[in-house]
């Protein structure tokens, strides 16, 4: 592959992505132009060393990889399981730690024991359907919300909800609670298949070394 090749990353926007900057930077890889908060681009280069960035939301962030807009991406394993792209993952970064969790009332357990017909309301309804029928084998009538799916049980409009957990404090305040763990999550990289052929070395350079700026933080934190 040329030298003179960029590889293109594509970061999710937010906390992930200033989090994913900060591992690069101990990993001696920079971008001082997404250090300019007045900057109106959506290009960051860095001519040096090659490198391309750009920031988007979580749910795009597979989609500009599998079609190769982007080399590697940057997102929650959350994402990659819902949008279920075409992607190679290659690195647990680590950070961004919670799980994905079915949660509802307590009385709601008895349901998911028994393996009754029950509502679901998730933001996740490719995770849901993918735990309940392939996992749990329970049928279940699945609805999307795109807001707070706590109201859910709430409002009568499900039984239960599929949803990330970080702390429980949102669920425990309106009466919720953590029924079954379906997963854990952490932010992750994934990489374009056809990039991972092309630049192999490259690629496999920068995991490594990514990963070696994680192992000497977990020793540390030891």
């Amino acid at each position: 592959m040329s030298e003179n090749r960029y590889l293109t990353f594509a970061l999710t926007k937010g906390r992930l992505a200033n989090q994913t900057l900060a591992l690069f930077e101990e990993a001696g890889i920079f971008c001082e132009e997404m250090k300019d908060k007045t900057s109106r681009k959506l290009i960051f280069v860095n001519e040096e060393q090659k490198l391309k960035f750009f920031l988007a939301k979580g749910p795009d962030v597979p989609t500009y990889v599998e079609y190769g807009a982007a080399d590697i991406g940057i997102v929650g394993r959350d994402t990659i399981l819902e949008e279920n792209r075409n992607v190679y993952e290659v690195l647990d970064l680590g950070f961004g730690k919670c799980r994905m969790c079915v949660c509802g009332p307590a009385c709601a357990g008895d349901l998911l024991l028994h393996h009754e017909r029950i509502r679901v309301s998730s933001k996740y309804p490719n995770i849901a359907k993918d735990y309940f029928y392939n996992k749990k084998h329970q049928t279940v009538d699945i609805i999307k919300l795109n807001g707070s799916v706590e109201l859910g049980p709430l409002a009568g409009l499900s039984e239960v909800i599929v949803d990330i957990v970080e702390t429980g404090s949102t669920l425990r305040e309106n009466g919720l609670e953590v029924l079954e763990e379906i997963c854990t999550l952490s932010a992750r990289m994934i990489v374009n298949p056809v990039s991972m052929q092309m630049d192999r070395a490259r690629i496999q350079a920068l995991v490594t070394g990514l990963r070696r700026k994680l192992e000497e933080e977990s020793h540390r934190a030891d």
